[in-house]
């Protein structure tokens, strides 16, 4: 039998100790940082939107499952970085990139990354972030009131006030919208006549005590796949997601939602929330907000506005009416890291009741206690990094006139970009830019396929996926209904959110198109 190993001496454990111990020095490693700093700036000047190598190449890089026993030095690890992520990673800075809602970040961004990395602050509990919880405050009713606009002694009487909840902070609009859904199931289902609520007793006694057979969410056909995710979270089950159909502007379709709305009552459903898009990802579109509100009110029901994307219209003088009807919403999403430019991870949920959010309050004896001022009481998520702090500074940074500029360049962009593809031929637009998302699709010269419905389709899912493999520039897809009758089809959608992207930029993108198709005219 081998001899078992010996004991490391003290010096050789202290040795080995600070390795690691090293890389929690306060001093830091200058020649780290400013290899970093290199490899950003070299990045975000680079060429093209991404290195056009195939994703399985890519992959082979990260194969490997095994720990390393031992540390690595950090500029080994860089060098990794470098080479097999920072290079091929998708350039969604870039202005010829105008397919999803990612896009440049203001320049004061990085260096507050930083700032927040190296605070570490727990914005869950008041203990763990002293100023960061004030301020999360202040930055959530500057919001609420774009969005509300109650007068100043409610901000003064609720911005700071422990008891109160204007909004919550979240990672993006798909918790935020649970939470709305979670925080009107709870205030409709809640304890009654002996009855503990849904809290305790869960959805199928609820209903049961309630005289609900079910509940229902309904909402247009373009509502977000986070509230399919939201039913099943909270135990509607997806299929009581009813969607409605849109019409020609893809705004919800009131008067089916009428119907649906009755429908669903008739059959002894409890109609727990309508909801209204304020820009759909699809196509950007707007509902008529107003007419939902309506339909909610004579309802009893919880009337919830996704304006993840569209939110940011608010700071609009010209374009803010699209969203008239927002103010009368129960509970609104918004997204800073869409249209208010904060990095990926933050997303923002307004009530108009600032009592509403107690209908989901937890507490822990170790950390959230009854009647403390800790945020994490009435938020799904527990412990979060102070990344308010970003949309805080594009607040006072840009200001209400720097974001109104902002949002009326992405709206004449998407103009100019609809007007293009109007002219030009071997394109076709599909709908008119209700905000800055524009949809059309190429139409193919093959004689073989002439113009069939699906021909046309292949004809544009290859071009797209060519496009990003080429990787000079890059606009999404999705499938559009047209709203008339008509089958759906395969659309090219282009997001024009990006203040850097230039109407020369536009055309570039679609002479790469042009230039993509003559090589795919085989069919």
């Amino acid at each position: 039998m081998p001899n078992p190993p010996a004991a490391p001496t003290a010096v050789a454990r202290q040795r080995f100790l600070a390795l690691p111990l090293q890389l929690f020095s306060p001093a830091g490693d200058a020649e780290y940082e400013r290899r970093i700093d290199e490899l950003v700036r070299s990045f975000l000047r680079g060429p093209g939107v991404g290195s056009g190598v195939d994703t399985e190449i890519v992959a082979r890089e990260f194969r490997d499952a095994t720990i390393p026993s031992h540390p690595l030095a950090t500029a080994e690890y860089l060098e990794f970085l470098a080479r097999s992520v920072v290079a091929h990673s998708t350039r969604t800075s870039s202005p010829r990139y105008i397919g999803h809602m990612t896009s440049a970040l203001p320049h004061f961004v990085q260096p507050l990354s930083k700032l927040v990395a190296a605070l570490n602050q727990n914005v869950v509990k008041l203990e763990t972030s002293r100023a960061f919880s004030p301020l999360e405050r202040q930055a959530l009713a500057m919001m609420h009131r774009l969005v509300y606009d109650f007068p100043p002694e409610f901000y003064a009487a609720h911005a700071q006030a422990g008891e109160s909840t204007l909004g919550v902070v979240t990672s993006g609009g798909t918790i935020a919208n649970l939470t709305a859904l979670w925080c009107a199931r709870n205030a409709a289902l809640g304890p009654s006549e002996g009855f503990a609520g849904v809290e305790q007793e869960g959805m199928a006694a609820a209903l049961h005590h309630h005289g609900y057979r079910r509940a229902v969410v309904i909402g247009s056909a373009l509502m977000h796949y986070s509230f399919d995710k939201a039913a099943d979270y909270l135990g509607l089950g997806v299929r009581n997601v009813v969607r409605v159909p849109v019409g020609r502007r893809h705004g919800v379709d009131v008067a089916a939602m009428r119907r649906e709305m009755e429908r669903c009552r008739a059959e002894g459903a409890l109609v727990l929330a309508l909801v209204g898009v304020a820009g759909s990802t699809d196509s950007g579109s707007i509902d008529p907000l107003e007419e939902v509100a309506e339909l909610a009110r004579e309802a009893g029901a919880h009337f919830h506005v996704d304006a993840a994307w569209g939110g940011a219209l608010l700071f609009s003088r010209r374009h803010r009416g699209k969203l008239a009807g927002i103010d009368r919403a129960d509970s609104v999403t918004i997204d800073p890291h869409k249209q208010l430019y904060t990095p990926l991870g933050t997303g923002l949920l307004f009530f108009r009741d600032p009592g509403l959010a107690r209908t989901v309050e937890k507490h822990a004896r170790y950390i959230l206690r009854r009647g403390s001022a800790d945020l994490g009481r009435r938020s799904l998520e527990g412990s979060r990094p102070g990344a308010v702090v970003f949309l805080h500074a594009g607040l006072h940074l840009l200001g209400r006139e720097g974001y109104e500029q902002l949002v009326d360049e992405g709206m004449r962009k998407a103009r100019y970009m609809a007007d293009r593809v109007r002219e030009r031929p071997g394109f076709e637009l599909l709908a008119e830019p209700v905000t800055n998302i524009v949809l059309y699709r190429a139409l193919p010269g093959c004689p073989r396929d002439g113009a069939a419905p699906e021909a046309v389709d292949r004809f544009n899912v290859r071009l797209q996926q060519a496009q990003w493999e080429a990787g000079r520039t890059f606009v999404s897809r999705t499938t559009l209904d047209p709203g008339d009758g008509s089958p759906p089809v395969v659309a090219l959608r282009a997001v024009l959110a990006n203040p850097l992207t230039r109407e020369e930029d536009v055309d570039a993108v679609l002479d790469d198109q042009v230039a993509i198709a003559a090589t795919l005219e085989g069919c």
